[in-house]
């Protein structure tokens, strides 16, 4: 089996019970929140659903500040409903975290000193409206890949998060893409701004499903215990075959000179991301990074009184129901 080629992050587990776990993963059996699991399954599961949920909260950042800007009324509802589509994502996947034993507020303590990541795609600026379409259409759609797939993940509580949230994120992707056609099938300075936002948006797209397997520090000990369901590489490839023939139909030029269709693979050869510029985001240095981790702070900061007022409360109503017993 591909899992017992891999050596368990929990060096300190008994061999035993580390066996009779694998063996409900490979028997594709659910984990839930009580079951007995490895230290580092808990572990690369936090981080994992940790970044995952970040990156749904800071994803609103790019998006939200077009709410007031878009062309139409129609437009503004839209994509009202889809910020705060990108709210409740959060939301189920930091209750999930949660099943874990880490706290929301720990979580995010760790995002705003920088110890947790979100996607790299939101330290990137939204300039136009047609941005929006090609975040829509390109960055869900990237998300979409990689989380359908996490509808199978070994762990109860995030492949139940994850049915509601594909559902709702396959909405977001047409929302995108409906925008680029209108803006593709529009003037010449439309048409223009689509191809500028498909420009700047293909690569850092493609870095969404994380380094390529070669130089993927988690991929291994994530597939063998049914975290990750495909390889980062898998998926990226999988999504490129989809979105080539999107953009022909829209007439927009994927950004790449060597793409070619392969049939021996049967699928695109595409030329790779610059991963020094992957890594240099993660550092910190991207365009937005600062701007992104500023919004949160502040309004962690803004919220401190509503959360001191809800323990406040919550500890009173437990005061009284404990004087009543």
């Amino acid at each position: 089996m591909y899992a017992q080629m891999v050596k368990s992050e929990a060096t300190n587990d008994d061999p035993e019970q580390l066996a009779a776990f694998q063996a409900r993963i490979d028997a594709d059996d659910k984990i839930e929140p009580k079951d007995w699991m490895p230290a580092g399954y808990r572990k690369t599961l936090i981080r994992q659903i940790g970044q995952h949920a970040h990156s749904e909260i800071v994803g609103q950042l790019p998006e939200g500040n077009w709410i007031t800007r878009a062309p139409t009324l129609e437009r503004k509802a839209i994509l009202l409903a889809k910020v705060q589509d990108e709210a409740g994502h959060g939301l189920y996947l930091y209750c999930a975290a949660e099943t874990l034993g880490v706290t929301r507020d720990e979580l995010t303590e760790m995002l705003l000193d920088g110890r947790m990541k979100y996607s790299s795609i939101f330290n990137y600026p939204t300039l136009s409206w047609a941005d929006i379409g090609a975040v829509g259409w390109l960055v869900d759609g990237a998300a979409i890949m990689n989380q359908v797939p996490l509808q199978r993940t070994s762990y109860g509580p995030y492949s139940r998060a994850m049915i509601r949230i594909c559902k709702e994120e396959s909405f977001h992707q047409r929302q995108g893409y409906d925008i680029m056609m209108k803006m593709a099938q529009g003037t010449e300075a439309q048409k223009k701004m689509a191809q500028d936002a498909m420009n700047r948006f293909w690569y850092p797209a493609l870095m969404m499903f994380g380094p390529s397997d070669k130089e993927s520090v988690h991929s291994a000990q994530s597939m063998a215990w049914k975290i990750k369901i495909n390889t980062n590489d898998e998926l990226r490839q999988k999504f490129v075959d989809q979105t080539v023939p999107q953009a022909k139909y829209l007439g927009l030029t994927i950004p790449d000179d060597t793409l070619a269709w392969n049939e021996e693979k049967g699928g695109y050869d595409f030329a790779e991301p610059d991963w020094s510029e992957f890594f240099d985001v993660l550092k910190g240095n991207g365009p937005c990074n600062t701007d992104r981790l500023n919004a949160r702070n502040k309004a962690w900061d803004d919220g401190a009184w509503v959360r001191e007022g809800l323990l406040a409360h919550a500890e009173k109503k437990n005061a009284v129901r404990h004087a009543a017993e």
